[in-house]
């Protein structure tokens, strides 16, 4: 059993989920969150839904502006639209011996992370969830999926990553360390731009866009695009990890990205974080991405249209 102080930064979708397992195995966990998400969690639980679960946690918590003591650990799961504000609002937990574990997507998030608390206190993350945040503000599983990767991006690790894998070990959902972890962060890159591209430039699900001539074979150019950056850039995705986003997005059961749910709800989505950052890597690099850059243009235009 580990010791550590944990402190996870969002508490919605991810970061309400895998913090939620590990207060349920006995973890030291505390949830940094806004006033409104704490006076709901305080009036109604943390609460995991779905799949056949009712659970209900009381989960400790601290309110933005009020930490005043360093953590071990800081699980950040906030989306990359929210990373500059949470920066500020967890950097007073951050001490000489803290480790950060971001699970955002993209990579343009560590340039940031970096930039403030220095390489060495910054790992590698990528969390595998299929779960969203009811309007009653439940963190409801859509599927079993449930994995976390992490890893140090330096040479030697922390001396501390032994001590987080204790942590996160046996917590009810399966976690492994890896030592090619920013290989890891480009796969889940192609597979989560492929989805998302797919889902936003046909306005439709998977199944939606398979099931008409040509869709197939659209969503293939996709990962294509995509997957070629990540071999320029010296980041080939693996051939497993390849053939698993090609049936992904070939696949007529597959349903929605959670990109395309905040699309369709007229919300903020990554479009820098996934898109943008993808094709000026692109760009870079030397590689056509037409449908990339496509997506990436509407994107913005919905950005900007929400203001």
């Amino acid at each position: 059993m580990s010791d550590l102080r944990i402190l996870v930064v969002g508490a919605g979708a991810t970061g309400g989920y895998f913090g939620g397992r590990l207060l349920q195995a006995g973890r030291d966990v505390t949830f940094l969150v806004r006033p409104g998400r704490a006076k709901l969690l305080r009036e109604r639980g943390l609460r995991i839904v779905g799949l056949g679960e009712e659970t209900v946690l009381a989960p400790p918590l601290v309110e933005t502006g009020t930490l005043d003591e360093p953590c071990d650990l800081v699980l950040l799961a906030v989306k990359a639209t929210g990373l500059t504000p949470a920066i500020d609002d967890f950097a007073a937990a951050v001490g000489p011996g803290t480790l950060v574990l971001p699970f955002l997507n993209g990579l343009a998030h560590l340039d940031a992370l970096d930039a403030r608390f220095g390489r060495d206190a910054v790992l590698g993350g990528v969390a595998k969830v299929a779960t969203t945040v009811d309007d009653d503000g439940a963190v409801r599983r859509l599927a079993p999926l449930q994995s976390l990767v992490y890893g140090a991006r330096t040479d030697p690790a922390p001396a501390r990553l032994a001590d987080v894998g204790a942590a996160l070990a046996g917590a009810g959902f399966p976690a492994a360390a890896t030592g090619r972890i920013t290989e890891a962060m480009w796969a889940k890159w192609v597979f989560i731009a492929a989805i998302g591209a797919v889902n936003s430039l046909m306005r439709g699900t998977i199944g939606d866009v398979v099931a008409v001539p040509g869709g197939a074979e659209f969503a293939e150019a996709v990962v294509a695009e995509a997957a070629a950056v990540a071999e320029a850039a010296g980041y080939p995705v693996p051939a497993a990890d390849l053939a698993a986003t090609r049936r992904t997005v070939t696949d007529p059961a597959t349903g929605g990205s959670s990109l395309y749910r905040d699309l369709l709800g007229g919300h903020p989505v990554e479009v820098e974080q996934i898109f943008g950052d993808l094709t000026a890597r692109a760009r870079e690099l030397g590689v056509r991405v037409p449908l990339l850059d496509l997506v990436t243009l509407q994107l913005r235009v919905h950005q900007h249209r929400i203001g």
